[in-house]
């Protein structure tokens, strides 16, 4: 994302970015708030000042977006989860209202929400994309809302 991101996008200096992160598939998402945690901190903001709460699963991430961005002391918010494909529909189900429930916030408040939950077949799949490094899906959607919020000031 560095390269394709104007200069100064991924600046957290005087951004209020606040993480709603699910608790189910916790080793999972731990690893994508570490990744955010990273991409915070190489964007320059303060160890204490990103914002973490967490929700029981992804199904519960569009109310705590919601909360963050209504209360109005956020210029983005971060969602991260990890939906797992199984046996039954319940991953359609999940996945689909957590993604449309997250842009429904968006749109409704202004407030940019980076969609960072992870939407796999499998868990060898999940890992790959919360493991450590340039592929981690947390500090892209870290990244995502520093460059969203940098975009809404200028306009």
């Amino acid at each position: 994302m560095g390269t394709t991101a104007p200069p100064g996008a991924l600046s957290a200096t005087g951004l209020r970015v606040a993480v709603v992160a699910a608790r189910y598939n916790t080793e999972l998402v731990d690893q994508l708030l570490a990744g955010a945690r990273a991409a915070w901190l190489d964007a320059g903001g303060e160890p204490d000042a990103l914002r973490v709460a967490r929700v029981p699963g992804a199904f519960e991430l569009p109310l705590a977006a919601q909360a963050f961005a209504q209360a109005g002391g956020c210029d983005a918010v971060v969602a991260l989860g990890c939906i797992i494909r199984g046996d039954t529909a319940h991953f359609d189900f999940v996945a689909g209202e957590c993604a449309r429930g997250l842009q429904q916030v968006m749109l409704a408040t202004g407030v940019p929400v980076a969609f960072g939950v992870l939407t796999t077949e499998n868990v060898a799949q999940a890992q790959a994309r919360a493991a450590p490094g340039e592929l981690n899906k947390g500090a892209e959607a870290l990244q995502t809302a520093l460059v969203m919020a940098r975009l809404l000031r200028e306009i």
